[in-house]
């Protein structure tokens, strides 16, 4: 055991000490809190001033019907087309837009000319507002009052809440749900190969410089394993929490000193682009707060958090004695690809698979596949955010740490023998033979 903790030592202190990891530990949160402060900063320094744009209706369906605002000034103007764009190139509007006659007798196209590419909120504007007034006067062509059709729409809310074994209730968010379990899910599939991959190269290295030679002269093969997959799985584990840390910390000091200088019209203009095609986007209501904090009550953190590191390590492990028999017994890189196939095939019907998952959580093959150990780190972290009794979590996490013992028992035999073969070509007929002896 000490032999392990010393070989797990010196895994763990090589690997962190190294530059490219410390660079990746900085660069990482950095990249990633650039994704969220980047298009921030962008939308904060986007000029917004209002541009106006002549509209010229040969039709005059839509006279008085475009509608001014902070970011838009609709101008009707007469004169003929040709002068008009010359007055856009010239800069006097910003933009020209033309509705000519139609060739039938409902105007269902329209020209926009302007100097720059036009805007998606502009163009979604335009569209709406046009196929608003096409379709009320077809209604009242039939005999229809468009009023009435505006008023028999309805909006269905669906709450969905959820009864406990207790008789207590609580509310679910199933899109929140989803998306959380589809994130970690990826999380795990993405360490587990990120990491498992490190454990394979470096026991080929290790081969193949022969310094492996010396390093089992005083330790056994289990051992030496044993003590290179635990110190990659604890490089791991330091560098994702390093990464949550320090994103964290650094989009919160953005928000903390910068904040205030954000233009909070422009961070919610897609959504008001998207909102009947209008720029303005008005205030979050008291209820929309109190919805999200609903949303964030609802997720059971602790759960989540506790799960993903259980599944994390126990995935990582259970692979990683895998791709280290992989790498004993193969002389390079290149020739673990057929046996790479075999071993990764079911994380990834895992994160295939996961998109059916989401809508039945509860059913069977959910249940089967998220207590198999090598489809389970996977599949239980979908599974999570909606709700797992925790009968079916404790036995998941069992049968994981038995399916840990089981495939580092059989990775040993193969890594044994193999750690020490030279210039032959394994095959599965050669590895069923290791696993014999």
């Amino acid at each position: 055991m000490n032999k392990t903790w010393l070989i797990l030592q010196r895994e763990y202190l090589t690997r962190v000490k190294k530059t490219s990891f410390i660079v990746m530990t900085f660069l990482g949160p950095l990249l990633m809190a650039a994704l969220m402060i980047v298009p921030i900063v962008l939308a904060s320094l986007e000029d917004v001033g209002k541009k106006t744009i002549a509209v010229i209706d040969e039709t005059q369906w839509f006279t008085g019907k475009f509608e001014s605002g902070d970011n838009m000034d609709f101008v009707h103007v007469f004169d003929d087309l040709e002068t008009e764009k010359m007055k856009v190139l010239n800069g006097v509007y910003d933009g020209l837009l033309y509705i000519p006659l139609p060739q039938l007798n409902v105007p269902a196209n329209a020209e926009f000319f302007s100097r720059k590419q036009a805007s998606l909120s502009v163009r979604s504007y335009v569209r709406n507002v046009m196929k608003t007034e096409v379709e009320n006067r077809k209604l009242m062509a039939s005999g229809i009052d468009p009023n009435l059709i505006k008023e028999s729409k309805t909006t269905i809310n669906i709450v969905t809440i959820k009864l406990e074994n207790d008789g207590s209730e609580s509310k679910s968010f199933t899109e929140v749900q989803l998306g959380l379990g589809i994130f970690t899910a990826f999380l795990i599939y993405f360490f587990i190969f990120l990491f498992g991959s490190q454990v394979m190269r470096g026991v080929i290295e290790e081969k193949t410089s022969r310094i492996i030679e010396v390093i089992v002269s005083s330790v056994k093969p289990f051992q030496l394993m044993m003590g290179k997959i635990t110190g990659i799985a604890l490089v791991g584990l330091t560098q994702f929490l390093l990464w949550v840390i320090l994103t964290v910390g650094i989009y919160g000091v953005f928000i903390l000193f910068f904040g205030s200088d954000v233009n909070p019209q422009q961070m919610s203009s897609m959504g008001g682009m998207l909102n009947q095609g209008t720029i303005d986007q008005p205030e979050m209501s008291n209820q929309s707060v109190a919805q999200i904090f609903e949303v964030i009550q609802s997720i059971n953190f602790g759960i989540i958090i506790f799960s993903f590191i259980v599944y994390f390590l126990g995935g990582y492990l259970l692979y990683a004695a895998l791709f280290a028999a992989i790498g004993s017994a193969v002389d390079n890189e290149a020739d673990t690809q057929q046996f790479m196939l075999p071993v990764s095939l079911p994380l990834i019907f895992g994160i295939v698979i996961s998109n059916f998952i989401v809508n039945n959580p509860d059913g069977p093959l959910a249940f089967w596949l998220s207590i198999f150990p090598l489809t389970s780190p996977v599949i239980m972290m979908v599974r999570i955010p909606f709700g797992v009794p925790y009968w079916e979590l404790g036995l998941s996490m069992t049968l994981l740490a038995a399916g840990f013992i089981f495939t580092t028992w059989l990775a040993a035999k193969i890594y044994r023998t193999g750690i020490l073969m030279y210039g032959k070509k394994v095959n599965y007929k050669e590895l069923w033979k290791w696993l014999s002896y």
